[in-house]
């Protein structure tokens, strides 16, 4: 993702800067994902793993980017309270 565009991102709903989510945290993310552990804000299971996401600040929530694009929108937030082993920050 590009860094002057990752500059300019935040949460649209706590406004905290958004970071891409590490190696161990997408694999942390992709191992809740294949248990079929992981809900979307939306309610639907999310079952495709994911090559790239973005996560706040605190690490709370975490967002998909499909094909470069991140998706900043509640239907396609993640809690990362879901996601056992997620790294801390």
């Amino acid at each position: 993702m590009d860094r002057k565009l990752l500059d300019l991102l935040v949460c649209p709903t706590t406004r905290q800067p958004l970071l891409p989510l590490d190696s161990r945290g997408l694999q942390a993310l992709n191992a809740a994902i294949a248990a079929g552990a992981v809900v979307r804000g939306s309610g639907d299971a999310q079952s495709q793993t994911l090559r790239e996401a973005l996560v706040t600040r605190d690490r709370k929530i975490v967002y998909i980017v499909d094909d470069g694009i991140p998706l900043l929108d509640a239907e396609n937030a993640i809690a990362a309270a879901q996601i056992d082993g997620l790294p801390a920050a």
